[in-house]
This record gives C-alpha cells, sequence and structure tokens, in this order.
C-alpha cells in the first residue's frame, strides 16, 4: 500500500492537529459534537475508530470558520452545507456568504423582531430579496448589545449620517480610478478604497476616545 493511500484517512487526533493552528480552541470533543448534530460524517473502520478525509477537513474549516467569523448558528451552517453538497462543486476554503433569513438573523444576533423592525425604519440594515448579509448580521449585533446600555436604533441614526459622510470622502477620492478604462482600474479603485476606509476608520476610533476621555475626566 502506498503512503499516498495511507494518508487517504486520519485519525480524529491528527484532523485536531491540523485544525488547531487556525482554530486554537477546537478539541476532539468539540468535533465530535459536529458529528453528533449532523455537520460531518466520518467513516468508520471495522472497529469502529473515525476515519475523516481530507474532504471532512475542509468541511470542519468551513463550519469552524462560520463560527467564529460570522457568528452563525449551526442550523444555519448545516443548511449552507446541504445547499453546497446540492451542487456539483467543492465547498470554498472561506466562510459561506451570509445569506439570513428574518427569522435567522434575529437568532444570530440575539435580537427581537421589534429591535429588527426598528433598525429597518431607522435605515440601519435592510434586506435584498428577503434576505440579510454579513453586514446587517453584525450591525444587528452591534445594536442588540448597545441596547443593553440604553441605546435604541433611533439614537443611532447620527452614526449612519457620520458613516454616510465617510462614504462620500472615500467616492470622492476614487472617482478617477473609477474613471480610467486601462487594465486593472477597478480593482486598484477597490484596493484604494479599502485602503482609505482604514484609515478613516482608525481616524474615528482615536477621535471618539479622545473625546471619551473628555467625557469622563481622565
Amino acid at each position: 500500500m502506498s503512503a499516498q493511500a495511507v494518508r487517504a484517512f486520519m485519525s480524529i487526533g491528527e484532523v485536531l492537529a491540523l485544525l488547531q493552528g487556525d482554530f486554537p480552541d477546537v478539541t476532539v470533543s468539540k468535533i465530535r459534537f459536529l458529528e453528533g448534530e449532523g455537520l460531518i460524517e466520518p467513516q468508520r473502520s471495522p472497529s469502529g475508530y473515525r476515519k475523516f478525509t481530507h474532504n471532512d477537513v475542509e468541511r470542519l474549516r468551513y463550519i469552524l470558520t462560520a463560527q467564529r467569523d460570522h457568528y452563525l448558528p449551526l442550523r444555519v451552517i448545516k443548511d449552507h452545507l446541504d445547499e453546497q453538497a446540492s451542487r456539483p462543486r467543492s465547498l470554498p476554503a472561506d466562510a459561506p456568504p451570509v445569506r439570513l433569513s428574518r427569522e435567522e438573523l434575529i437568532e444570530a444576533a440575539g435580537i427581537d423582531e421589534d429591535t429588527l423592525a426598528e433598525m429597518e425604519g431607522y435605515g440601519l440594515v435592510s434586506p435584498v430579496a428577503r434576505r440579510y448579509d454579513a453586514e446587517a448580521l453584525e450591525i444587528a449585533r452591534s445594536v442588540g448589545a448597545l441596547a443593553r446600555f440604553g441605546l435604541q436604533a433611533r439614537h443611532l441614526r447620527a452614526v449612519k449620517a457620520v458613516v454616510e459622510r465617510e462614504a462620500g470622502l472615500v467616492e470622492q477620492a476614487v472617482a478617477p480610478l473609477m474613471r480610467r478604462r486601462a487594465p486593472g482600474a477597478i480593482a486598484q479603485a477597490d484596493e484604494t478604497a479599502r485602503e482609505i476606509s482604514g484609515h478613516l476608520q482608525d481616524l474615528h476610533n482615536a477621535l471618539l476616545r479622545g473625546s471619551v476621555r473628555g467625557i469622563v475626566g481622565r
């Protein structure tokens, strides 16, 4: 039997070693839990030991990334995986695109229907084809966290207004690049917009920290 054939299957310990570099918190118990929830289905040897393939490892990376980076519930992740399995292509290496229903967004963000309705009413989030993306999820989670301090969606309109003005600055800066017809101009505009956005965010955070220190007298 060739070495390549031998490495076709991995033990749960070997899988754990492959994953822990990117996911330090993953454990054998976590992998077994995901199996129990039906998200992975490793093969079994005649003696009952789990035998994982490279596809199983790829699937685990997909699940763990979706949990860590997008805070998706396992039920939503399983739906994404089932949808991917119905298509004749392999799983992507990164996290799945977030496309949540109204009920899924409420569950994933830990908010209630009234909070979501208020967010929509003030233009903080809006669905596309009745689905919410990763930004909507992040906004909803932030609004839910701020609500614990008595800040409601209606109080956050000023934040949205600031963001819209900052986006206008980005648009102004990249407009000349967008008008160019040279190859790679759009990619350059995208990279420039990301860089400017990062600097604006750093500036915003520094100014906010300074203002808050003034409020608390420090």
